[in-house]
């Protein structure tokens, strides 16, 4: 068992990454464990992913994010967090990942895969990148389907299904059609959504008036097969020949972690966690929430550049309780 740490972060993703430094700053004894690699999620991003936010928006504790244009590319946002960790030697420990946590009167016994931690504050800095939202059809299952996408090329000359209208669907159905690839979205709203970028909306609309990518809307999948999806729209059934299903239909926190730790989730569908908005301390006393985490299935409520607050809003409590 190690000594007592003032504070263990479960994420090291930008927010954990910000409260590492906050804690740094304030002469805490911390330590960040990531169960993946640095910044876990933003990793595992499209590779030609372009941010909404701009750079001075992912800056984090004031260091300055410089990037070729306004709005950051993905491997940007990697080589600015990377370095942001490793010049200030933040005490991070990756690919480690956290099985049970115990409240132990006034502190945590924390068990990774690893070894062993006792800890007086805990944030909870996790995502939401790991959970996909299923569709719950017969075929999900099948190789030819994922939930993730990183690059085109696999998609070259193949017949795509794209499920979904947000950012990240159209990203995609855009980036495989002009490598080639034959492209239908099945949206299961009316129209492309609201939040899809404002230079990649006019795009995508303009792809699918003129008949470049088909697009069924108000529509879902009901099955998917070997060589086939079938999908229910306003129209009545159709049946169209596929090689591969990306389905872009979001992501979800993992609930079951946060039940374990002790914290109360709204009884509605949103499974909104309780927390003090002022500290960001949970209804577990010591125990935090940090970043995205914190929007429950609203995971489009928070972002890195209107999250990183909690950051210092939550070191302030912690040192507060600590002085008095």
């Amino acid at each position: 068992m190690n000594s007592t740490k003032d504070v263990l972060i479960i994420g090291a993703g930008p927010i954990g990454i910000a409260c590492a430094l906050e804690c740094k700053k304030s002469n805490l004894n911390y330590v960040v464990v990531e169960k993946g690699t640095l910044t876990n999620s933003l990793y595992n991003y499209p590779l030609n992913m372009t941010f909404f936010s701009t750079s001075e928006k992912l800056e984090i504790d004031g260091i300055p994010f410089i990037s070729n244009n306004p709005k950051p590319t993905r491997n940007e946002a990697l080589e600015y967090y990377r370095r942001v960790a490793t010049s200030n030697e933040l005490n991070i420990n990756l690919y480690e990942e956290i099985i049970s946590v115990e409240k132990v009167e006034s502190s945590f016994e924390i068990t990774s895969n690893k070894k062993t931690y006792s800890a007086k504050n805990i944030i909870v800095s996790t995502g939401f990148y790991d959970i996909p939202k299923m569709l719950n059809v017969p075929g999900e299952n099948l190789p030819k389907v994922t939930h993730y996408y990183k690059e085109a090329h696999p998609f070259v000359m193949q017949k795509i299904i794209v499920v979904g209208a947000s950012n990240s669907s159209v990203d995609a159905a855009l980036e495989i059609w002009r490598k080639g690839g034959d492209v239908t979205m099945v949206v299961r709203g009316s129209k492309i959504g609201d939040r899809v970028k404002y230079w990649v909306k006019p795009d995508i609309e303009n792809r699918i008036e003129e008949g470049s990518i088909m697009a069924y809307f108000n529509s879902e999948i009901t099955e998917i097969t070997q060589d086939s999806v079938k999908i229910k729209t306003p129209k009545g059934l159709v049946t169209l020949e596929n090689n591969f299903v990306v389905a872009l239909t979001g992501y979800k926190p993992n609930f079951d972690f946060l039940k374990t730790l002790g914290i109360t989730l709204s009884e509605d569908a949103n499974k909104f966690p309780t927390y003090n908005t002022e500290t960001m301390e949970s209804n577990v006393k010591g125990l935090y929430l940090a970043g995205v985490i914190c929007g429950g299935m609203e995971t489009h409520k928070w972002f890195i550049e209107n999250s990183r607050i909690h950051a210092p809003m939550i070191i302030q409590h912690i040192v507060k309780n600590k002085v008095s």
